[in-house]
């Protein structure tokens, strides 16, 4: 990821957090296919709805655990999933197999959008010195992947039974707001198993966290403000969480210049 200074987001507690409100994120894996594989790419990625542990929150520099499952029949599964059996005994495969290279997760935040250079009440009218760029905010998270791919072994059904009630519990909570939050446990226990069987399992602990909330810091403040006046105007849902997140962006580098923050 390509970061400017003014735009890079170096706490790793909001890096953490941006995850947790945003946990889709793209999972990417660099695996050689052999034989009869070939066929599959090299690079592969996939959406993947991640569940973020920290052993000790209160830390302030901890790098996060994140954990989540994917389709036996997605292609990058079935590559992860061979080199898993080719290059880990049965019992390192049974307990869990991490991959040799590491892999990337890519969290995007929940708005972006084109910024036009109509937007620039200041300087397009002064110099004409402006161009059009997009607005939007992300994370990376590098680490080395733990999966299990053995549904005999009782490793990988404890962490998928794991994985999927965290999963299920946050998002009923978090991100519905159910007060009675529906439960794996509402489902047949038997359908469950079932569907189980065609899904791995992948934990991966972060080595590398990164970040990027690019938000119209770059220009001078008046064109700041008038961005954040350009985009309330278009009277749409995402430009009004644009207009907020560049506004608490401009709060924040003021405050900053001040000494107040």
């Amino acid at each position: 990821m390509y970061l400017r200074a003014i735009h890079a987001e170096e706490s790793i507690p909001l890096l953490r957090d941006f995850i947790v409100k945003n946990p889709l994120g793209i999972l990417t894996s660099a695996i050689a296919s052999g034989g009869e594989n070939q066929e599959r790419p090299f690079i592969q990625s996939s959406h993947i709805p991640w569940v973020l542990d920290v052993k000790d929150p209160s830390d302030q520099s901890a790098l996060p655990t994140l954990k989540g499952h994917i389709a036996r029949q997605n292609p990058q599964a079935k590559s992860i999933a061979d080199e898993a059996r080719a290059s880990g005994s049965q019992k390192q495969v049974a307990e869990g197999y991490t991959l040799k290279d590491e892999v990337l997760i890519l969290f995007n935040g929940p708005a972006h959008h084109y910024v036009t250079p109509k937007f620039y009440g200041k300087t397009k009218p002064e110099t004409g010195k402006v161009v059009p760029t997009w607005n939007y905010s992300a994370v990376e998270a590098y680490g080395r992947a733990t999966v299990w791919v053995d549904h005999a072994a009782q490793e990988t059904t404890s962490f998928l039974q794991r994985q999927i009630r965290d999963l299920t519990d946050r998002a009923e909570h978090d991100i519905m707001g159910y007060k009675k939050p529906w439960k794996v446990e509402d489902a047949p226990e038997k359908y469950i198993e079932l569907l189980s069987k065609n899904i791995i399992g992948i934990e991966v602990e972060v080595t590398r966290l990164g970040g990027k909330s690019k938000m119209s810091q770059e220009m001078p403040q008046e064109d700041v403000r008038h961005v954040v006046d350009g985009f309330r105007g278009l009277e749409t849902d995402v430009a009004d969480e644009m207009a907020a997140t560049i506004e608490g962006k401009l709060t924040q580098r003021l405050s900053k210049k001040s000494g107040t923050s």
